[in-house]
């Protein structure tokens, strides 16, 4: 079974019934895939319960941003000197902390250009496109 870790943008592609959003709950479903989503993430995707959210929810293991992501995010966050940047670019950071430290070191994203420029302070994570 892999480990895939989810961003906002997976989330929202499942929402959608976009076709990768949609293959990945098929995968999850089926036992081929354990999905994780932060709560950061959570929160940035949750804007209310709806029937299609509690669906993406019972496939999608909800995990509490665990310590040791948020201090390897904090030294990426602080290498950011653009405080405009590093405020827009936090939750992109936790996702790839996570998935780094913790989490499937394969990151499904609908941003892919900017998780691949946080990609190089976690080269072992493999992000791809939803």
């Amino acid at each position: 079974m892999i480990v895939v870790t989810l961003d906002t943008g997976a989330l929202v592609a499942m929402e959608k019934g976009k076709p990768r959003g949609m293959m990945l709950l098929r995968a999850a479903r089926e036992q081929r895939a354990r999905l994780l989503a932060i709560t950061p993430v959570v929160a940035e995707w949750w804007r209310g319960r709806s029937d299609v959210r509690e669906r993406i929810k019972t496939a999608v293991t909800l995990v509490p941003f665990p310590v040791l992501a948020a201090e390897a995010a904090g030294v990426v966050l602080g290498k950011m000197r653009d405080d405009k940047v590093r405020a827009q670019m936090t939750v992109d950071v936790m996702v790839m902390a996570f998935a780094a430290v913790q989490g499937g070191a394969l990151v499904y994203t609908s941003d892919t250009e900017d998780l691949q420029r946080i990609a190089r302070y976690f080269p072992g994570v493999r992000v791809l496109a939803v």
